[in-house]
């Protein structure tokens, strides 16, 4: 068995080591069946195994934490008696080889790890990165993704309500495809994704399963594309990998499973995606500290004569497993008969083993028939919770001292009027294609600082709160500096609530990185993860839930760092709009925060130039909360329907001041005027901690900035046809608009 054994371990991605440690954990050899579970379990994508050990050092605890790290989301309380849900998840490597499924797929599993903790889906968001576009494959890339988010999102019906979309050359032939859903549910209707009761029933709900995604965790997500270029790296093999989903039967299933949960039918839930079958069994039973029987002739099949390891693993979509008592079954069958959702009993919960040294231990066991041959028995704990612990290599790039040491700064030209506008972009073409009003919650949509929404719904109790979203990253930043790179990304999220006057209280993240066995890679993934510990501690923010997304590579090219952070905050009171970005004439404009040194290390400006040098600033992190929970706080007043002299907000990001200022006065029609004697490095800093403000009260906005101990500087009077600050920058509002709005879609039908 050993020889045979060897060549299969290995195509199933496992090690010759972890072949070792599986026989150790098994005291025998391992039958092919069980390899095929290992080798999906233990893979990079499910197991984490590269990644734990440093995961271990972000704040997991809050006073609002209702669930963290460890379940298909991550939950907190947020007043009234509701909870609010919230997952990220990438579905890089399968959007890569199918745009279309790929993404589409990515939206219906992160719906499922959101509902399965009994909330409602309220919301999406898609971060998205993506080659240059004057590439012809990364359009189609584009065209691609955003039509299968949109395609499921609408379909299913629940709202897009924003992003982000970055083009860098670092992700021609590795796109990433981020996906972010938050969900609300009463507090009492919070349901765990473990096994519990011997004799309780395992039940498949939904889709029937087929050959669709045999491998996805391990051919795609868990290794990187071994091509020079976009056609080479899409290996045809790989092309079976990658689920194909159903937005329609989506739907059917959400309201199946919060049916079944307002019953009190459901003992726990789990979807079904990464490795399938095998993970929902063997976690919800390692979670339960009992065993679990799965009889594979009982999973309903798509497709003829499946094998047992094709049943297991599998990925097809729109799948859930709950945990029953037998006396619900008859309640359940109807109930899912009612919303035409197949319901089948799979499996069954059994008594731990009792092992020689007197251990109990949950075994999952594949049979053929319930009380039939045993295919495969392993310990469930050993597949969801064993896998190998690695603290890979790690080593500082050795050109990083030399990259930070060539600082554009000093080529930034004294007017940068030409350069500003060549950056302009609205990805408006993008978020046109989702619906961002479903449920009519939608307060604030895409293309603003942040999302937000009512905190309400179906089922929910009665409430003026609201929940703000945003995500974030600046891979620019992090391939310079990841651990302040990281910092300042968790910042920039908390700035973009704070325009809508909602007060953090929960991170998520995703971090995509590239091979973790390049020790540059690992090096890179340990700074990240410090970066945003710092950063969450002196934010007092607990980290909820996050993914991590390796072997983002081709022909050896990793990408550069990109962790995600998804940020939600709260609003106490949510009865007004908070302020947009339009001002009026005559309104004073004014930025709030201190002022950075003038850098234009990491900038979008310098970037674009292919200059990607110089020095990140150390993130700072009790001035930036100082500014954020003065700006909060003027929004939130807004927000509550007090009277407030402030009329427009948006923070200082990418772009620096002179993008925010655009921004604001393209959306206002009026133009701004300024005798600030700033330069054109002051303008493109993009250091986070700054905000623009309009207010038809300069005194008394000062005066209250004063108190807080916030810097506040005048910038000027709103008014006019064009944006100028002193000699650097002098643009036409009118031709700002233009330029906005046709480049990303001029960009996207280029033809070359």
């Amino acid at each position: 068995m050993a020889n045979d054994s060897g060549p299969l371990h290995r195509a199933l991605g496992l090690t010759d080591s972890e072949l070792d440690d599986i026989r150790e954990v098994l005291h025998r050899e391992p039958n092919p069946l069980e390899l095929a579970l290992f080798g999906v379990m233990w893979s990079e994508h499910c197991s984490y195994k590269s990644s734990r050990i440093h995961l271990r050092r972000l704040p997991t605890e809050g006073e609002r934490v209702l669930v963290g790290p460890g379940e298909n989301a991550g939950v907190i309380d947020a007043g009234d008696g509701i909870a609010v849900a919230i997952r990220i998840e990438s579905h890089n490597h399968p959007s890569a080889i199918e745009p279309y499924q790929g993404a589409a797929t990515g939206v219906g599993g992160i719906l499922r790890d959101v509902f399965t903790m009994g909330a409602r889906p309220l919301a999406v968001m898609d971060p998205l990165f993506f080659g240059p576009l004057s590439d012809a494959r990364s359009r189609w890339l584009v065209e691609g993704v955003v039509a299968g988010i949109s395609g499921y999102g609408n379909s299913v019906g629940v709202p897009t309500i924003g992003g982000e979309l970055t083009f860098d050359e670092c992700y021609a032939t590795n796109p990433l495809v981020n996906v972010l859903c938050a969900g609300a549910l009463p507090v009492d209707r919070l349901v765990l994704g473990r096994a519990s009761g011997v004799g309780n029933l395992a039940v498949l709900l939904g889709s029937t399963t087929g050959r669709d995604g045999i491998g996805g965790v391990s051919v795609l997500a868990s290794a990187g594309f071994a091509g020079d270029d976009g056609a080479a790296s899409l290996d045809d093999a790989k092309r079976p990998s990658v689920q194909v989903g159903d937005p329609y039967e989506e739907k059917r299933l959400i309201e199946a499973c919060l049916a079944l949960l307002d019953h009190g039918y459901v003992v726990g839930i789990q979807d079904l995606g990464g490795a399938g079958l095998v993970c929902a069994t063997s976690e919800t039973a390692a979670r339960g500290g009992v065993g679990m029987d799965v009889d594979v002739t009982a999973v309903p099949q798509r497709e003829p004569n499946m094998q047992p390891y094709e049943i297991m693993t599998s990925e097809s979509q729109e799948r859930m497993l709950a945990i029953i008592e037998p006396s619900s079954w008859d309640a359940v069958k109807a109930l899912c008969d009612k919303w035409e959702v197949r319901a089948t009993v799979v499996g069954r919960v059994t008594e731990p083993a009792v092992t020689s040294s007197g251990e109990r231990v949950g075994m999952l066991r594949v049979r053929r028939g319930f009380d039939g041959e045993v295919l495969a028995e392993v310990p469930a704990s050993a597949l969801a919770d064993d896998a190998p612990l690695y603290d890979r290599p790690r080593q500082r790039p050795a050109d990083l001292d030399a990259l930070r040491a060539d600082d554009p700064t000093s080529r930034v030209p004294a007017n940068i009027s030409d350069d500003v506008a060549e950056l302009l972009i609205d990805p408006a073409w993008v978020y046109r294609q989702y619906d961002s009003q479903l449920f009519l919650n939608t307060v604030v949509g895409p293309g603003r600082d942040a999302a937000l929404l009512r905190l309400a719904g179906p089922g929910l109790p009665a409430s003026q709160r609201g929940v703000a979203l945003s995500t974030d990253s600046n891979p620019r930043w992090c391939a310079l500096d990841p651990r302040h790179g990281t910092a300042w990304t968790v910042a920039e999220g908390v700035a973009n609530l704070a325009c809508v006057g909602a007060t953090p209280v929960a991170v998520v993240n995703c971090l995509n990185f590239g091979n973790p066995e390049h020790p540059e890679v690992m090096w890179q993934l340990s700074e990240s993860i410090d970066g945003m510990s710092d950063a969450c501690r002196a934010l007092d923010l607990p980290v909820i839930g996050g993914n991590v997304s390796l072997y983002n590579e081709s022909g050896g090219r990793d990408i550069d760092p990109t962790p995600t952070i998804g940020l939600l905050g709260l609003v106490d009171r949510l009865v007004a709009a908070p302020p947009g970005w339009t001002w009026r004439d005559g309104d004073t404009v004014v930025v709030v925060g201190a002022t950075p040194t003038a850098s234009a290390a990491g900038s979008r400006w310098a970037t674009s130039r292919g200059w990607r040098g110089g020095v990140i600033t150390a993130f700072d992190g009790p001035t930036f909360a100082a500014t954020a929970r003065f700006v909060t706080s003027e929004v939130a007043r807004h927000c509550a329907g007090e009277p407030s002299d402030v009329v427009a907000v948006h923070d200082v990001s990418g772009g620096g001041l002179a993008q925010a200022l655009l921004e604001m006065a393209a959306a206002s029609e009026i133009g701004i005027s300024s005798d600030l004697p700033l330069t054109g490095a002051d303008l493109i800093t993009e250091t986070p901690g700054r905000f623009v403000l309009a207010t038809r009260d300069i005194a008394a906005l000062r005066e209250r900035a004063e108190r807080a101990g916030v810097p506040l500087h005048v910038l000027g009077q709103a008014g006019g046809s064009r944006v100028t600050v002193g000699s650097a920058l002098s643009v036409d509002v009118a031709d700002v608009r233009r330029r906005r709005v046709s480049a990303l879609e001029d960009a996207l039908h280029a033809v070359k």
